[in-house]
């Protein structure tokens, strides 16, 4: 497999075979967290070609630090995204609804664009960061699996080998944690 940098000259030199390389290399990594959002395998496969095609397009001019990091972004995005058309008129299940709606008193929405939305934006990535770091390594891991995986309570549980109840306060502390950090940050949540 390419390396990450020579992967990004070949979208620099738009190179089909970039495409090629890219789903070599990270395809079941983008469609894992698409599977993880959507719960259907096909949807996952589209969600990834649309990952490429995004990919394509945003390559040149970013030029990504990390690529893996980088396709996983638009992958997620693009899930939830997909998510939400999907379920637009369906509220109410599913764990990708269950973790937004647990966020949902730390983060406000922000869908609007503007500059004040991007300097919010760099604020919260800043302070997500630090909280973050400011976990412990098993409490770090539940919360990524919640938030960013979007997978449920018990399959937590059983990865981590831990009782529902222990995740559940772990879950409910670290958002108790976070809300407190965006509060000192100035984030109007």
């Amino acid at each position: 497999m390419l390396e990450d940098a020579k992967i990004i000259d070949l979208y620099f030199q738009r190179n089909e075979r970039a495409l090629v390389e890219t789903s070599d290399k990270y395809g079941n990594y983008c469609r894992s967290i698409a599977m993880a959002v959507l719960r259907d395998e096909e949807t996952s496969k589209e969600c990834f070609n649309d990952t490429l095609y995004q990919s394509w397009k945003a390559i040149p001019p970013k030029k990504p630090n990390c690529l893996k990091t980088f396709l996983g972004k638009i992958t997620r995005n693009l899930s939830l995204n997909r998510w939400d058309r999907e379920h637009t008129l369906k509220r109410g299940g599913g764990e990708v609804a269950l973790a937004l709606d647990e966020l949902s008193d730390c983060v406000a929405d922000r869908r609007a664009r503007g500059e004040e939305q991007v300097t919010d934006s760099m604020v919260i990535r800043e302070v997500l960061n630090k909280f973050l770091a400011g976990l412990t390594l098993q409490n770090q891991r539940i919360f990524i699996r919640r938030y960013w995986y979007c997978s449920s309570v018990k399959e937590i549980a059983v990865a981590l080998d831990l009782s529902e109840g222990n995740v559940l306060t772990s879950l409910s502390r670290s958002r108790g944690k976070l809300r407190e950090s965006l509060e000192k940050a100035g984030v109007v949540i």
